[in-house]
């Protein structure tokens, strides 16, 4: 019985197990430890097929009867118990899996010693749950001391310990420290390449692994191509349609869409729904994971009549296959909060936020990463609904949570610094907002570097409180050094890079220099329209700014037609009660 290890199981090999199940039951008796053993491997099969509710059901049944045939500290009945704590955790039951695990490695350590693999092992699995209900406090130890073991015990290269090391490396970019996970990836990768060979499925997972560390430390320079080669190496090595090929595609579909190529990255994910509908079937997590991730490109590409249809799909298919408490349907009913905050559907957004943020607290607890995010993405929707009486002590509370639980220098603490700095230049306070953007800013260049995507944002977030506070001989400048940073760092494509052109233009026109503002602002238009399309609303707003910077001019022929083209399809696209539709209809009425 091997824990923590997914088989590539099909409709036929599930059959194939219950035969098997049902000719050991028949010739040797139902207690027999080979029937045992069948089962948990059929409970396996379920598992893997992402039928999660005969697998816990199964992984029961035959720990019960471990239990009572072979012994309570029998090697596979501790076997067995892992098994169902693994179970418990892949359907979000923390709860009951954490327990579980706890008992289970005390019982390893009783019977086997403290130095047996599946002792090591069993260690290892519990600082995976640890890391899982975000308590990493526990969960990074126990992973130093698990792989600390594990090269006392069975040696650097063998392959246990190099799973070790990647699980800490892991470890250690959840908690944000990215500057201990990458060379521990890189030495790893190398470590497998030597040891197990280029083509190993452990060293393409490693290959993976620390490219998605360098998307966390925003270098999409190095994280893209190591994608693409780690995505052909697995077609190659482990063919088309395995679920790790289709993992890596899915990784790659998502690193596009970070460096802000839609055109490639949409596409790419749905090939990749598609193919996991195909081998795993509509239900498999992974499967789910597809949708939803489909379903946020098409957000991010402007798409909203695709993405909230969809996004309410995969939240009803989550609820139905995990549960409504699993942490994935409490993802998925975030991302929909927040769709319908992007249509300016806020009446069902806010509800649906406050929701979601009491059931993170109850499922997973306060202070859990996830719920830390929840709170932020409230307190983002009371700013939205102009309610800054709740958002601006909501954010302060986030704040002080996440400086408290993941450190003052971690991505989602520099975040939390942001968005309460532009909370309070949103009421006006203009002197708490400067200096905190100052300090968000300092702390990312430091934390980040001067080039992540998030250092630039909160570059451009200083510019703009600048800005409003009327200090534009900081602001202007500032705005230009930024969008020459995004354009080197990110490319001239990039949504960032986008909206910083936008600023800059806003910016020239705040100060009266007409003659940069407009050329600015029809570049960044027909940017937004070449990438985005049309419709997005990204590309309305710059319309309507075109479109005001035109009236500015004096030219009001063009600054009318312009406002009410953009009105028409603000109406189209957004509704007519949206927040960007009203500022557009203002316009035109005012200039009527």
């Amino acid at each position: 019985m091997t824990p923590r290890t997914f088989i590539f199981c099909s409709g036929r090999a599930i059959t194939c197990f219950e035969q098997a199940r049902k000719a050991s039951e028949r010739v040797l008796g139902a207690d027999h430890p080979d029937t045992l053993a069948s089962c948990n491997n059929l409970a396996s099969a379920y598992q893997a097929v992402g039928d999660l509710g005969r697998a816990v059901l199964l992984y029961e049944a035959t720990l019960a009867a471990c239990e009572r045939v072979l012994g309570a500290d029998h090697p596979e009945t501790l076997q067995s118990r892992n098994n169902l704590a693994y179970a418990y955790e892949s359907v979000g039951d923390l709860g009951r899996a954490i327990p579980l695990y706890e008992a289970t490695l005390a019982d390893f350590e009783r019977v086997l010693g403290a130095d047996h693999p599946d002792t090591l092992q069993s260690r290892n699995n519990l600082a995976g749950a640890y890391r899982a209900v975000g308590d990493l406090g526990r969960a990074i130890p126990l992973c130093e001391a698990t792989l600390t073991d594990r090269e006392r015990v069975l040696g650097a290269d063998h392959p246990a310990t190099l799973a070790s090391r990647n699980n800490l490396a892991s470890a250690y970019q959840a908690v944000g420290d990215l500057g201990r996970a990458i060379p521990l990836y890189g030495a790893t990768l190398a470590a497998c390449e030597r040891v197990l060979g280029a083509d190993h499925p452990a060293t393409l997972t490693s290959r993976n692994n620390l490219a998605y560390a360098y998307r966390a430390v925003g270098d999409l320079g190095r994280a893209v191509p190591l994608f693409e080669a780690t995505l052909a190496d697995f077609e190659r090595v482990l063919g088309a349609d395995h679920p790790d090929t289709l993992t890596s595609r899915n990784h790659l579909a998502s690193a596009y869409q970070a460096v802000g190529d839609l055109g490639r990255a949409v596409p790419l994910f749905e090939a990749t729904l598609a193919d996991r509908e195909r081998v795993l079937g509509g239900d498999h997590p992974a499967t789910l994971i597809s949708r939803n991730n489909l379903a946020c490109a098409y957000d991010a590409a402007g798409d909203l009549g695709r993405a909230v249809p969809l996004y309410e799909a995969t939240l009803a298919d989550r609820e139905r296959v995990l549960g409504a408490d699993h942490p994935a349907t409490l993802t998925s009913r975030n991302n929909l909060a927040s769709a319908y905050r992007a249509v300016g559907d806020l009446g069902r957004a806010v509800p649906l936020y406050e929701a979601t943020l009491a059931d993170f607290e109850r499922v997973l607890g306060a202070d859990h990463p996830d719920t830390l995010q929840s709170r932020n993405n409230l307190a983002g929707a009371y700013r939205a609904v102009g309610d800054l009486g709740r958002a601006i002590p909501l954010y302060e509370a986030t704040l002080t949570d996440r400086e408290r639980v993941l450190g003052a220098d971690h991505p989602d603490t520099l975040a939390s610094r942001n968005n309460l700095a532009y909370a309070y230049q949103a009421v006006g306070d203009l002197g708490w907002a400067i200096p905190l953007c100052e300090a968000t800013l300092a702390a990312c260049e430091r934390a980040l570097g001067p080039d992540h995507p998030d250092t630039l944002q909160s570059r451009n977030n200083l510019a703009v409180a600048y800005q409003a506070a009327g200090d534009l001989g900081r602001a202007i400048p500032l705005y230009e050094a930024t969008l020459a940073a995004c354009e080197r760092a990110l490319g001239p494509d990039h949504f960032s890079t986008l909206l910083s052109r936008n600023n800059l233009a806003y910016a020239y026109r705040a100060v009266g220099d007409l003659d940069r503002a407009i050329p600015l602002y029809e570049a960044a238009l027909a940017d937004r329209e070449r990438i985005l399309g049309a419709d997005d609303p990204d590309t309305l707003t710059s319309r309507n700014d075109l479109a005001s910077a035109c009236q500015a001019a004096g030219n009001l022929g063009r600054a009318i037609a312009l406002f009410e083209a953009t009105l028409a399809a603000c109406e189209r696209v957004l509704g007519a009660d949206h927040s960007t539709t009203k500022v557009v209809r203002a316009n035109l009425e005012a200039l009527k």
